[in-house]
């Protein structure tokens, strides 16, 4: 019986070791996946080549310091690495701003940033849960707002020195007592700091970080009297005494706060008044020297007259200077500028008073201060409208709003394609009726433009149409920028724009830019053997949309031909193009005709 037992036992166990084993652990992550979100990430940024990491593992950490990066990062498709634990692109030259998802991932552990020119608003307010992010540092950017700080309770390094933040201390950042480092200074921040603070992180960490930011710590308190004898008389003189020492104690302790609070306001007061000085003196220094080293372009800032008055229409008590303007583009250089300059001059982002966002506008021959005037009255959804301008010598400034998402080329091209599943922001190039709403916004901008200056009849003539110049904000509504700024008979005519229109229509349609002659009449002879189908975009096929879709690309391609002619006189004017447009997406469009009413008395274009 023994025997058989244990005959039988050795059968079990050779039975479970040939049994197959099922893991209920998860499938790692596929590496070419992360490799290829990896690609896709920086897609837009220069002097990316993609790192050599193990095949068989998944990617946790991104290390490229110090690289000569230069671009926009993707910041949804590296939050899709879902096993990234470590970020390091600090010291190179990336720009833009992160959205508030990126933060959003739950593996998160380090985030080095520091020594880019990344903007705007650093948001942690989505997170809906605890996030393991345990290192973050931000400094030497130009980031201007923090929000939802305080959810990162679990972080131990926090760095955010070398920008311009404006918040409140400490309701605004995490919990101090978790905190190990901090660095703030070199802020515009605000609030109150107290012993405990100062004496954890020491007083660099709060050099300057903010004019209204007080870092004294509270007066200590007044001692206790003395202890009372037995002797009744003398217990009566020696209270009175100590009475009379309370007072001028207290008196005394009145009287040195209010001390100590005036020469606060001036110490403040002269604070900004030399710090505005200097930042002066540095931009002006950084001119001159920059100017000797032989860049040419720098002369017109050292010689422009700093005092001259910045003009915003809508803020008529505003009070702006052009040094001002200097420094908060370092006094015009390379690193705020956002575009070379065409026709109309360079452009340069700046962050004014009051977190105003602005682009800058460098002409040398433009309309004088009256027709500036009359050319912000011109007010429509499909326009970029003139905030305002500075005259500070030979040069004019143009300020216009900062519009985040860019413009129609890096829409189309810089962006990454989107597949099922991506970020809508990622998808919506790749869908016609986005593509079409585009080329029908420009075309009610330019009808609107047409029809005249202020009621007078002269049309006002954009002259430098081009897919850089057309805009698209939070709602891919299209805003036409740069329009009347040329002054004489240098700008151009109506015919002209239509013809430009019409380039920009083949563009938004193809997926191609840039047009020669030689590209613009194989676009029409393409039209007139009716193989305009075979140019659509590749994207545009690819995309699962109505099957009239095509022939509305075709239609637009017909647009665009009839935009092109060489007869000026051919040409169709905008309101006409307005139609047709119209007629080729007519139930999308019934709906959005009575939203392009124009703000203004010069009447719709549509």
């Amino acid at each position: 019986m023994e025997v058989l037992l244990m005959i039988f036992n050795l059968l079990l166990l050779v039975i479970l070791i040939t049994l197959p084993i099922h893991s209920t652990a998860p499938t790692p992550p596929c590496p070419k996946e992360h490799h290829k979100l990896l690609s896709l990430a920086f897609h837009s940024v220069s002097g990316f080549n993609l790192p050599q990491y193990c095949p068989n593992s998944p990617l946790r950490e991104l290390r490229l310091p110090s690289s000569n990066l230069t671009g926009t990062v993707s910041w949804l498709s590296l939050r899709k690495i879902s096993t990234l634990l470590v970020v390091d692109l600090s010291d190179n030259l990336l720009i833009g701003t992160i959205p508030a998802s990126f933060w959003a991932s739950s593996s998160l552990t380090e985030v080095n940033l520091a020594g880019n020119h990344l903007g705007g608003t650093l948001r942690f307010d989505s997170l809906t849960e605890n996030s393991a992010l345990r290192v973050l540092n931000v400094s030497r950017n130009r980031f201007t707002k923090v929000a939802g700080l305080p959810r990162l309770s679990g972080l131990k390094v926090l760095d955010l020195s070398l920008n311009s933040i404006n918040g409140y201390f400490p309701i605004d950042f995490p919990p101090l007592n978790g905190l190990r480092f901090l660095n703030l200074s070199f802020n515009n921040l605000s609030g109150w700091v107290g012993s405990k603070a100062l004496a954890k992180f020491g007083i660099s960490a709060f050099k300057e970080a903010g004019s209204d930011l007080i870092t004294f710590s509270p007066p200590p308190p007044l001692p206790p009297p003395p202890p009372p004898h037995n002797n009744n008389n003398n217990n009566k003189q020696r209270s009175l005494k100590t009475y009379k020492l309370v007072a001028i104690s207290a008196a005394s302790v009145v009287v040195l706060l209010l001390g100590l609070l005036t020469i606060l306001c001036l110490v403040i007061r002269m604070v900004k008044r030399r710090r505005r000085k200097g930042d002066h003196e540095l931009v002006m220094e950084n001119i001159i020297t920059t100017a000797g080293a032989g860049e040419q372009e720098a002369t017109w800032v050292a010689e422009a007259k700093w005092s001259a008055p910045v003009v915003i229409f809508e803020k008529p008590l505003m009070e702006l200077t052009f040094a001002e303007l200097a420094t908060a583009t370092s006094g015009f250089g390379k690193d705020s500028q956002l575009a070379e300059g065409r026709r109309c001059g360079p452009l340069y982002r700046a962050v004014l008073a009051g977190d105003m966002h602005v682009v800058i506008r460098v002409v040398e021959s433009a309309r004088d201060a009256d027709e500036l005037r009359e050319l912000a009255r011109l007010r429509h959804p499909n326009l970029l409208p003139l905030l305002g301008y500075c005259l500070a010598g030979k040069e004019k400034l143009l300020l216009y709003e900062y519009i985040e998402r860019g413009d129609v080329p890096r829409w189309l091209h810089e962006l990454p394609a989107g597949r099922p599943g991506e970020e809508e922001d990622t998808r919506e190039s790749s869908d016609w009726p986005a593509r079409h709403r585009v080329a029908l916004g420009v075309a009610r901008g330019l009808a609107f433009l047409h029809q005249g200056w202020a009621g007078s009849g002269r049309p006002v003539v954009h002259g430098h149409l081009v897919p850089e110049n057309v805009l698209l904000d939070d709602e891919l509504e299209a805003r036409i920028a740069d329009f009347g700024v040329v002054n004489g008979g240098d700008e151009g005519s109506a015919p002209e724009d239509v013809h430009s229109f019409g380039l920009l229509v083949w563009e938004l349609v193809t997926g191609r830019g840039g047009w020669s002659e030689v590209e613009v009449e194989r676009m029409r002879a393409a039209v007139r053997g009716g193989t305009a189908a075979e140019v659509v975009d590749p994207k545009l096929k690819m995309s699962d949309g109505s099957p009239e879709w095509e022939k509305e690309m075709v239609e637009c391609i017909r647009v665009g031909y009839l935009c092109t002619a060489r007869c000026q006189e051919k040409r169709p004017t905008m309101h006409q193009v307005v139609g047709l447009l119209k007629d080729i997406r007519p139930i999308i469009n019934m709906a959005a005709s009575s939203a392009a009413n124009p703000g203004s008395s010069l009447g719709s274009s549509g």
